[in-house]
């Protein structure tokens, strides 16, 4: 192994002949080493070179290793400090971790006790290094569209994201699975259009959606009067798709029989049109997405096991909405932007929104995009709130701050309130309303709530 592929040291100590022994034992381990007698020479040697890990003493003369380990992050934030120093105490390591030390070494120390630290170092450094590449392809992502963008910033979404930048450059075949409104159609666009084969067709086709006797046809296409009604040769999806994409959405539904033809396709590209002998060849890159099981599907018998395995090459699954609620302010964001009703953009009161982040979402972001399309259309004064969702989301709001306050109580305060705001409103309910800081669908759900007619004169004092 070279030197350059075991790391490079920057090694900082007062100490002149701790510091020659260092540099000279870790360079015979196959590190670069590069050593520095004080925090001004380090810094300097920061700046112009790169290092994987600083390993500094403690004491000394000046700046001390902390402060030379803080400076260091700023120039780096990626490079791995070990700090040593022969006067250990639990306050001085807490303070080194705090600052960003990855270990703390006491003096005197062996070889033995070094390369191991040194090993996991590397491996500390190298991870950083990996995610600074997969964030920087994540956000170099393009999409056909801002409506197409995928959108989340946590970590499971972040580790969908960065699977989609390693995958979409290859030719390799995908599995999409993830329950039904989780973006399998998006993650499939997103991987054609991060691919070589961007500037071709991207083709779909929904096994679900189709009679099982058109499978084969749409597919693969057939030859005038292969079948009753055949009066024209047409080609198939496969062929459409040639040099792009070719989106298999809902390939559980497949018919059986379709799966060992789709089988020879993924092996060797080869197929026919139905009523021809003549060999085709296919130049596709297939994408394919389920909503089940596929391994039950194939203990049932109804899903052949070696299709399973030659669309299982690459796996992306996609969580459900209720384990990404971190995602959901930026989704909805999303949706009031991509898809805005009306020439002034809504925006979601706070009581609105903490509804949505709380709801379970059994739809998940197909059902979230609908709801906000909904909200948009209901909302008065470009504001959507909770009176704006479905009543399903009204449940998943907030309990009362005060916990002291009777239910009962409460409700009798709310209901003499709305009673009392009608009254001086002369029965106007534009105006009580307004008088109680609602929108009018809101009062008449309290009207509903509390059994008040809605006519203004039965707007009676509660007794």
């Amino acid at each position: 192994m070279s030197q350059a592929k075991r790391g490079r040291l920057l090694i900082v100590d007062d100490e002149s002949e701790l510091l020659d022994a260092l540099c000279e034992t870790l360079a015979e381990e196959n590190y670069v080493t590069v050593g520095a007698s004080n925090a001004a020479a380090a810094l300097e040697a920061l700046a112009k070179q790169d290092f994987d890990i600083l390993l500094t003493d403690l004491m000394m003369p000046g700046m001390d290793g902390i402060q030379l380990l803080r400076k260091a992050l700023e120039l780096d934030p990626n490079l791995v400090g070990i700090i040593m120093t022969g006067q250990g105490t639990i306050s001085t390591a807490v303070e080194a971790m705090k600052v960003g030390a990855f270990d703390y070494v006491l003096k005197p120390f062996n070889l033995q006790t070094m390369l191991p630290i040194l090993a996991r170092s590397m491996e500390v450094r190298r991870l950083r290094t990996e995610n600074i590449r997969l964030r920087r392809h994540v956000e170099r992502l393009q999409y056909e569209s801002p409506r197409y963008q995928m959108i989340g910033s946590g970590p499971a979404m972040q580790r969908v994201l960065q699977l989609i930048a390693k995958v979409a450059p290859s030719d390799a075949t995908v599995l999409i699975r993830g329950a039904s409104g989780t973006g399998k159609e998006l993650v499939a666009r997103a991987l054609h259009f991060n691919s070589p084969r961007r500037d071709r067709p991207l083709v779909t086709v929904n096994c679900a959606a189709l009679q099982e006797t058109l499978v084969e046809s749409e597919l693969f296409g057939h030859e005038k009067g292969a079948f009753t009604g055949a009066q024209q040769a047409k080609p198939g999806l496969i062929e459409v798709a040639e040099g792009g994409t070719l989106f298999i959405d809902e390939v559980a539904e497949m018919p059986p029989p379709m799966q060992a033809k789709l089988l020879r396709v993924l092996e060797d590209g080869h197929y026919r049109r139905v009523g021809s002998t003549k060999e085709c060849h296919a130049d596709v890159r297939v994408i394919a997405a389920t909503n089940k099981n596929l391994e039950e599907e194939q203990k049932a018998g109804r899903f052949r096991e070696d299709l399973f395995y030659r669309l299982n090459v690459v796996t992306i699954d996609l969580p459900p909405l209720r384990e990404r609620a971190e995602d959901i302010p930026a989704l909805v964001e999303h949706f009031l932007t991509t898809r805005q009703i009306g020439s002034v953009r809504c925006r979601v009161d706070p009581q609105a929104m903490e509804a949505l982040v709380r709801y379970s979402w059994p739809g998940n972001v197909r059902e979230l995009a609908n709801v906000i399309e909904r909200a948009q259309i209901l909302a008065e004064n470009n504001v959507i709130t909770l009176d704006d969702l479905p009543e399903t989301l009204h449940q998943h709001t907030p309990p009362p701050r005060s916990e002291n306050v009777d239910p009962l109580n409460l409700r009798q305060l709310e209901r003499r309130a709305v009673v009392t705001a009608l009254e001086r409103a002369k029965g106007n309910k534009v105006q009580a309303a307004r008088a109680l800081g609602i929108s009018r669908r809101a009062l008449y759900r309290l009207l509903a709530k509390y059994g008040l007619d809605h006519r203004a004169d039965d707007a009676a004092p509660v007794a």
